[in-house]
């Protein structure tokens, strides 16, 4: 394209390979088709660095050449004071191998553009200018043992840690054989189940939560002495690498994942590839002053390190000491590597438009690729014609890999909707259904009392399960737990489980939905199992990115590679008499339209015990929804069930028999709409009412039967009317079972507004029984 300096493809040289070269080095494992031409590369002696402190400003590695400017000019003095100590001395293989990774990262990125400028591929982000600290970076880092949150940019990093070109390029063309999504994400969305690289996802920012969970994980399996034998993916110095671009740093989960990570002092190796520019956004209108690093210097334990992130030499020094300070337990690393763009932003970028020619030059002088060469031949490490064989090898090798991929066959259209859910655990089975002939004992308790009594029996069974969220625990400060109360959640529902279970199980989190979401979906691919709490249903919408576009999409994104199981507990609804705007809405439809997410709804306490076990034991995300006023109605009380007691997903409970007129309904209008049916009785109306207990999956079957059974159907919930969860069943039965029908299907919900604090206000808002009974009275009539 115009608006791009590819490197153009080059025709075999024919000139003899220099007597000079030594052999490159080989790749990181995995690379077989690099590997095959290389011999295995000698350990990079690098020489002792200073020690290295916490919030340090210390400049990284070495001064740039005299002809180019340093990018952190402040910091160039004392570079030129350590250079001889602080920059690494490859050997000449090494170095050649290094340059080798560099060229095929670029040459696959210039593939992909005359594929895409061919109609062969349908997008192209490029990785071009990002090279050399992202080689450096899979040099320092340890495939398939440390884990890996890349963004789009990071090819390179993919290839030193062993992807293959062929991988990469069957991404391009969206491949079923693709190890990075098997066709469902655009190209440069990288996971890799073999090489701990977890699928990354198009939404700026919301691997660095997860990043930060992943690493949290390996914390907490140190902790839970339940669990020190019982997983070999775990290990005492891994590090957990995540990356992102300047633009990115403007996303508060940045700044929420940061603190986190400060906060436990987790082994968390951030590398920012700031390369100037946010598609055309530069730095210094997304970030105050212009440079990021400067605003976090600050944060505890956090190591801070920057570089010329186009100087591969001094990228290699500075992710040694960083990810050495990351393996030694003492806190996270951050490292602000200063790259270029030499690309557009992507394909359907054009740099020209927003960037001037003198700017776009000066990028091109510190091209990574053409100043490692130039280093290489400079120090005769190897000569011209050696470097053109290198080329003239990569290029065939790309080539091939192209012409292979181009051939590899497509995603059968029929797996479209495979991995939707766990294949491996369904919780609509029959193994989940042991609520006929359960024996109760005890006194009777609320549905706090049975949720809470479920949380005990399933955290006793399984280690793996953590509560965490706002106020959970009993007491942050453990050295209190003896003289006070203690909180244990705003409703009390997981009091107690703080003392019973530990802080390292049972902990509160910060004030942040999304850093609560986030960091349980990075502790869930590493195969705990999150319990969390989100204080209520009107603060969720903070973490409506993580669950929309990484909780709910992770397993089928992947193809089945990576799964994400949690739990979010969310007290929701209203008739509370004071909860007004944003402690009362009930917006449920919003999250029953979101593939791969179950959602729940009890409307009493056994359903909520019974339910929340089979959450806990099924292997997808579930939206466990609890209904603040019902919490404590003596109405709903029930004794203990047994320890095993489950109600599997999408079954529903027919909770009034009756003959002539079927109310479909679910949490706080069940008992609503059970009083209207009585009231109704005494009018000569035998009502049903079904509690679907299950919004997703919801009951077809039971639907069905009630549906032909009375000829007359209301669908009652505490949602809005407009867009509410009862149009999408009112529909369905409309369209399904319309010869069944002997009137409309009728609908009762909450006006199409928020839930206000007068309490004559509010009930006139919210359905209640009088609109419930009326409803029944006009359809009757019908």
């Amino acid at each position: 394209m115009s608006d791009t300096k590819v490197l153009k493809l080059v025709p075999k040289s024919s000139a003899k390979p220099s007597p000079t070269p030594a052999p490159a080095a080989a790749p990181a494992p995995g690379n077989a088709e690099i590997e095959k031409k290389t011999p295995p590369a000698r350990p990079i002696a690098i020489e002792p660095a200073p020690q290295v402190k916490a919030q340090t400003t210390q400049a990284s590695a070495t001064a740039p050449a005299p002809a180019r400017p340093a990018r952190f000019p402040e910091q160039r003095n004392r570079r030129e004071r350590n250079q001889r100590r602080e920059r690494p001395r490859p050997s000449p293989e090494e170095m050649l191998g290094m340059y080798r990774m560099m060229y095929l990262s670029r040459r696959i990125d210039d593939k992909e553009i005359q594929l895409k400028n061919q109609n062969k591929i349908f997008f192209q982000i490029s990785g071009a200018g990002h090279e050399a600290v992202l080689v450096a970076a899979g040099m320092a880092l340890r495939p398939g043992y440390d884990w890996f949150y890349p963004y789009y940019r990071d090819r390179a990093l993919c290839l030193q840690l062993g992807m293959t070109p062929l991988e990469q390029l069957l991404s391009a063309v969206g491949a079923a054989a693709d190890p990075n999504s098997h066709g469902r994400q655009m190209p440069s969305h990288w996971g890799h189940k073999k090489l701990n690289i977890v699928s990354q996802s198009s939404p700026t920012g919301t691997q660095l939560l997860q990043a930060v969970g992943c690493a949290e994980a390996g914390y907490r399996f140190k902790l839970i002495k339940e669990l020190r034998r019982r997983s070999s993916n775990f290990h005492k110095d891994e590090v957990i690498y995540v990356s992102l671009g300047d633009g990115t740093s403007s996303e508060g989960e940045f700044w929420e994942a940061l603190n986190t990570a400060c906060n436990l002092k987790l082994p968390v190796l951030f590398l920012i590839e700031d390369n100037g520019y946010a598609i055309s956004v530069p730095v210094e209108v997304q970030t105050a002053g212009g440079d990021v690093s400067r605003l976090v210097k600050n944060f505890p334990n956090l190591f801070l390190q920057r570089c010329d992130g186009t100087d591969v030499l001094e990228s290699l020094g500075v992710m040694k000491r960083a990810v050495q300070y990351c393996r030694e337990h003492r806190g996270p690393a951050l490292v602000h590597a200063k790259v270029i763009r030499p690309y557009s932003h992507s394909l359907s970028d054009d740099e020209k438009l927003y960037r001037p020619d003198e700017e776009r030059t000066a990028d091109a002088e510190r091209d990574p690729v053409k100043r490692f060469g130039a280093v290489l031949v400079d120090e005769k490490v190897i000569d011209q014609d050696g470097l053109q064989q290198i080329k003239d090898e990569i290029d065939a090798l790309v080539n091939e890999a192209a012409d292979q991929a181009l051939a590899s066959p497509q995603p059968d259209p029929q797996t479209a909707t495979q991995f939707v859910y766990s294949p491996d655990v369904d919780p609509t089975a029959k193994e989940f259904d042991t609520e006929a002939d359960a024996e109760l004992s005890g006194n009777a308790g609320t549905m706090v009392d049975l949720i809470n009594r479920c949380l005990h029996t399933e955290m006793a069974r399984d280690p793996r399960i953590l509560v965490f969220g706002e106020d959970v625990a009993d007491c942050s400060r453990e050295e209190f737990l003896e003289k006070v109360k203690g909180k244990g959640g705003v409703f009390k529902v997981t009091a107690n489980l703080q003392r019973k279970f530990g802080s390292a199980r049972v902990f509160n989190s910060p004030l942040a939905e999304a850093n609560i979401v986030g960091r349980a979906i990075g502790l869930a691919t590493r195969g705990f199992k999150p319990v969390v709490e989100i204080q209520f249903f009107d603060y969720i919408w903070p973490a409506m990115h993580q669950i929309r576009n990484e909780l709910a999409l992770m397993r089928w994104r992947s193809g089945g590679d990576w799964k994400s199981p949690v739990v979010m507990r969310v007290p929701v609804g209203g008739y509370l008499k004071g909860g007004a705007v944003y402690h009362s809405q009930s917006g449920v439809s919003t999250f029953t339209q979101i593939p791969g997410l179950r959602v729940i709804y009890p409307s009493n306490a056994l359903d909520a015990n019974g339910l929340l076990r089979t959450a806990i034991r099924c292997d997808d995300p579930v939206l466990f929804l609890e209904h603040k006023h019902l919490y404590r109605q003596a109405y709903n009380k029930s004794q203990y069930p047994p320890d095993e007691f489950m109600i599997p997903f999408g079954k529903a409970k027919v909770v009034r028999e009756g003959s002539d007129i079927s109310i479909i309904t679910y949490g706080a209008l069940v008992q609503r709409s059970l009083v209207a049916a009585k009231q109704a009785e005494q009018q000569g109306v035998s009502v049903e009412v079904v509690d679907l207990r299950s919004l997703q999956p919801y009951d077809w079957k039971a639907i069905e039967a009630t549906v032909k059974k009375t000829n007359r159907v209301i669908v009652a919930h505490e949602d809005s009317l407009s867009f509410g969860y009862g149009a999408e069943i009112a529909a369905r039965i409309s369209d399904e079972l319309f010869e069944h029908l002997d009137a409309p299907v009728r609908r009762v919900a909450a006006l199409d507004t928020f839930v206000a604090y007068a309490p004559q206000v509010e009930d006139a808002i919210l359905p209640q029984v009088a609109d419930v009974l009326a409803a029944i009275t006009e359809l009757n009539s019908y």
